[in-house]
Order: C-alpha cells, then sequence, then structure tokens
C-alpha cells in the first residue's frame, strides 16, 4: 500500500512517521495486530505477560507496549497500590479477544 503525504503529496515508505520533504507527521497505519487503532478494547490471548492489561491499552491505542507496561511498573511502586487497584479492574472489566477456532466459518466474524 502507497503511502503520500498529505501536505505536499510526496511518496512515502509504508513505515515512514515524518515527510522526507516537508517534515509533516504522517498519521499512524493500523497496528500490527491487524485491528484498527481505537477499535475495541480487548485483551489479547497472544503476547501477554500477566492478564494483557497493558497489551490491551498498548494496541488500542497505538503505543509502545514495553512504555505502558513501564509505567504500570512505576506506578505499582509509587502511588501506593493505586494502579494495581486499576490493573485488576482492568483484568475484570475488559473483556478477552474472543477465541477463533481453525477452520470456522465464517472466517473473522
Amino acid at each position: 500500500m502507497a503511502v503520500f503525504c498529505q501536505r505536499c503529496g510526496t511518496g512515502l515508505p509504508p513505515n515512514a512517521r515524518f515527510c522526507s520533504n516537508c517534515g509533516a507527521v504522517i498519521p499512524v497505519a493500523p497496528s500490527a495486530s491487524g485491528r484498527p487503532l481505537g477499535g475495541p478494547l480487548l485483551r489479547p490471548r497472544v503476547g501477554r505477560q500477566i492478564a494483557g492489561v497493558c497489551l490491551a491499552l498498548a494496541q488500542t491505542n497505538g503505543w509502545d507496549v514495553a512504555v505502558v507496561r513501564i509505567i504500570t511498573v512505576l506506578g505499582f511502586c509509587f502511588t501506593g497500590g493505586i494502579v494495581g487497584v486499576a490493573y485488576v479492574a482492568g483484568w475484570i472489566g475488559i473483556p478477552e479477544e474472543p477465541l477463533s477456532l481453525p477452520g470456522e466459518y465464517p472466517p473473522g466474524i
């Protein structure tokens, strides 16, 4: 899929974050998980460490999951347990991604 700068129209590589011609910020493409950014908040089954809360927040908002995990650990240490309560609330409140079985029909629905 070709990527073009919305300001000057220059053709760019698919992983570009800034235009090499005018310096404009290029909007973020859909996440690597295949889900569009801003989609439903779901805890994924693959790639999670404990409950998938940090990964769910990172994928939904287009953030780096390592940064979200580091902020969470620092929050555990410095907030007196408030982040821990929020993490458990996310574990309970954020639904898990549906299990997709091989050969299921219709695919993707």
